[in-house]
Parts: C-alpha cells; structure tokens; sequence
C-alpha cells in the first residue's frame, strides 16, 4: 500500500482516531448502539473519528455458506460480491445509531473511500487508499463509518482481503490519512501470553512490538490479522488492542526497545488450520521443487513448513513435505497431483491431522538454548515433532492436533510466561 491523502509531507495534518470494531462488537443491535455511543464519546473528547466495522458475528459464515450450497467450489469474484455485503449492512446501522444518539455520521463503502486493491479475489491486498472522501467526511463534523474487508481492483470489481481484513482496512486506513493512533476494539482486552481459553494462566501483555505480533499472527494468534500488522510496522501506526466491552487499557503494539528485547518468549502461539502434503519419491535434482512451489504460488495458495531429504534405499530420489491453509487444500491438490505426476512423483499423501504450536520472542536473538528448550518440554510430555521451522524470534513444530492444548500449557508454564516481567510497566 502506498499513502495517498494525508500521507505525504505536503498532506493536511489532522488529529485523527481510527477506531475498527469486530463482528461481536456490532452483533446485535444492542451492540452496535453501544458502538455508537463509544464513537460519539471520542468525538466529544475533541477528536476526529474514523470508524471501521466488520460484519455482524456470524454473518459472513451464513453468506458464505449460502454460496456453498449453489456450488461446492463457488466462483471467487461472486463470493466476493456476496461476503462485502455483510460490512455494508454493519457500516449502515452504525451510522444509524450514531445519527439517533443525536451524532452525525455517514456511511462509506470500499469504493467509496477509493480503497484499491489487485485482483486476488478472497485475499486481495490493498495498493492504495484515497483518503480524501473521509477528509471531506470528518471535516464536516461528522463520524465516518467505513465498511472494512473490502476494496476494488482496476476493473472495479468488489475484492475482500480475508478473514480478519477488517484489521487491515483499519490501520491501512490510519497510515494513509495520518491518523494519530489506531484502536482496534475486540471481545478480548488486550494480547495475551497465549490463549486463555487453553491456557487459564495466560497474561494480558501490555506492549509487545511489530516484530513480535508479526510473528504470532502468522502462526495462529488471532487477535490482528498478519496484514495488519505489517501496515502498522511499515507506517509505524500505533495500534492499541482493548476491549468494546470496557475501558480499561489494552495492548500497544509498537516499535522495538530494550526493554522488550530482555523478554526471552513474548507468547506461545498455535495454529489448527495448516494440512501436510507429502510428496513421495521426486527427482532429487535442481528446478524440481521450483516447479512444484512456482505452481502452488500461481495459484495464490501459501505454504509454510517445507522439509525435503531424501528417500531411504534411493539417493536420487527425495520426499517433499510443506504444510498449507486447509482452506486451500481441496482446490490444491489437483494442482499439486499434477506436477507431482509430471515430476514422477511415487504418489502424494495429505495429513489434516495437525498443529503448529510456536514460542515467540525479540529475546530469542541474543539467548542461545531457546530451541533446545521447547524441544525438551514437548519431549517430556511424549509430544512427537514432525517438522520444524525457525526465523530470528520464533521456533514452531508441527504436531498432531489431538496434542495442541497439552503443548501450549506445558511450553507456557515451561517458560514462565505467567509471571510479569521486571520492566513489563515501563514506558
């Protein structure tokens, strides 16, 4: 995304909150009047407001569902069609409410704010934003209520940037109109250690950095959706995670300083919705896996975990193993049976009986061991690792799903993550 009004040093600098509320948030009508009066309260504070809203809970799986029952595998552009609306309907009925609690407000749809995005259809990614329309909005004292999750493409077809794209909307929203902080309303109050349905000793942390939440995003954490946070890191937007439901501080999720850096592991994270493909017996020689991942990437389908060595008894031979969406699996697999054919593959096996489990951390770079560790502490509850990926701050190991909750307590706890750092308060 490239910033567009108020990005520029030439832009009008103005004081500007962006407040995104989630689908439980805006649930139910009760909920959304409640919305309203938290949008009105900060715009009587003095500020200008920006709002974004994502469908009512539960609605985009009903709409989705729907298109499902047309076709098994429905045509991406008409799901997209359908899903945006969801938004349109939330964005109305805030605006609304805002309007009979005595607010002014206007409701504004992707293409109206001129969000423009490819034409990846279900996981498009926005290039630009024209932020003059909300400009022209707030400076007529008026809320602006922005439908999130969506965008139009250079044919001007409806796109949608994925689960959770109304995070994305909403701090791509803030860089690009230079707004002052980003506060992202939620069911939960804050990031917490790791999920505190799993884990009941989780702890709220009260300010992680990019880099960190970059990490626990991408490996299941689903508090900010990975997109989000990559704007944010990029634009350096101040998000602030809290509550609808309350008023008490939540999460900031900022910059790097030392103090972040003496926390060994931020987080534990897990992620339910990768499968495993194996592909058996392919040609152990240079451009094969090339040829089997530039076909996956066509097709816009995200792979994670790849491990390839090679097959017993056969030294020209090797098996491949990535892991992938779930989601994406069904349409894959044609893909991937294909090129495994043309490779001369022995066959293809999947697995969707798996979870990534990952520890997270800024002190992982200059404390050795960390890996050694977590290994020891899945060991000690009979947890089999069948494969392994590492960056700078974070370890994950892919394991059976049936162990997911057992593995995320005993990592929390084997590295004490329920106990307040020394300098966690600092500022």
């Amino acid at each position: 995304m490239t910033r567009r009004a108020g990005g520029s040093n030439d832009a009008p600098k103005v004081a500007l909150i962006v407040q995104k509320f989630g689908g439980t948030s805006v649930g139910s009508i009760e909920r959304i009047r409640a919305v309203a009066e938290r949008c009105l309260r900060t715009q009587r504070e003095g500020h200008k407001v920006v709002v974004i809203v994502s469908a009512m809970s539960g609605e985009t799986n009903k709409l989705l569902k729907l298109a499902h029952e047309v076709s098994p595998v429905p045509d991406a552009r008409e799901m997209d069609v359908i899903a945006a609306t969801g938004e349109q309907v939330s964005a109305a009925l805030l605006a609304m409410c805002i309007q009979a609690q005595g607010g002014s407000a206007r409701s504004l749809l992707g293409h109206q704010v001129k969000i423009l995005t490819d034409g990846a259809f279900a996981k498009a990614r926005i290039k630009t934003i024209e932020g003059s329309k909300i400009f022209s909005t707030v400076d007529k004292g008026q809320i602006a209520v922005v439908a999130g999750f969506q965008g139009v493409d250079d044919n001007g077809d409806i796109t949608t940037l994925g689960r959770g794209g109304s995070d994305t909307t909403a701090v791509a929203v803030a860089a690009a109109i230079g707004a002052s902080a980003c506060e992202i309303f939620t069911d939960v109050d804050g990031v917490y250690t790791t999920d505190p349905n799993v884990c009941p000793s989780a702890r709220k942390i009260p300010r992680i950095s990019y880099e960190e939440m970059l990490e626990l995003a991408s490996l299941g954490a689903k508090v900010l959706q990975i997109r989000s946070v990559e704007i944010a890191m990029k634009y350096g937007v101040p998000v602030h995670v809290r509550s609808s439901f309350s008023d008490a501080p939540g999460t900031w999720v900022t910059g790097e300083d030392k103090s972040l850096e003496d926390v060994v592991v931020a987080g534990v994270a897990y992620d339910k919705s990768e499968a495993r493909a194996h592909v058996i017996g392919v040609e152990d020689k240079p451009g094969v896996v090339a040829e089997l991942f530039e076909e996956l990437a066509n097709r816009n389908v995200s792979v994670d975990m790849i491990i390839q060595n090679a097959t017993a008894g056969a030294s020209e031979r090797a098996d491949v193993t990535f892991t992938l969406p779930r989601t994406d699996l069904l349409r894959s697999k044609p893909h991937v049976e294909e090129v495994a054919k043309r490779l001369g593959a022995a066959g293809v096996r999947y697995d969707e009986d798996v979870a990534k489990v990952s520890i997270v951390g800024l002190g992982m770079r200059s404390h050795a061991g960390v890996a050694a560790k977590m290994f020891r502490i899945l060991a000690k509850e009979s947890i089999n690792i069948q494969a392994i990926s590492t960056s700078e701050i974070k370890v994950s190991c892919l394991i059976h799903e049936k162990y997911t909750e057992l593995a995320v307590r005993a990592l929390h706890d084997g590295f004490g993550l329920e106990k307040e750092p020394k300098d966690a308060t600092k500022a």
